[in-house]
């Protein structure tokens, strides 16, 4: 098969119309009293992801980066990078 430029554009068009959806009608949008349940299990992550952050120390960070303090160490972060990937890539034992 060769490519090139002999594109039916005709074609293209007729399927770029019959694949095309309508405007959604304005009784189609949702309204402000809809309702979302969230189950168990997402009621209580999202519990655990508040035990994972520490705001003053979120803060402290963007007040330095404010003051033009805060310096970031490259070498560490390579670091942890490499450790990462070293991680992912081990063997897994088979206990």
């Amino acid at each position: 098969m060769k490519i090139g430029t002999n594109l039916d554009t005709a074609a293209l068009a007729d399927a770029a119309l019959r694949t095309a959806r309508p405007a959604a009608p304005a009784s189609a949008v949702p309204a402000a009293t809809d309702r979302i349940d969230v189950s168990a299990a997402g009621a209580q992550m999202s519990g655990l992801v508040s035990a994972d952050f520490d705001q003053e120390k979120v803060d402290a960070i963007r007040q330095a980066i404010r003051e033009g303090r805060f310096q970031v160490n490259a070498g560490a972060i390579a670091d942890r990078l490499i450790a990462d990937a070293a991680a992912l890539l081990a063997p897994r034992s088979t206990q």
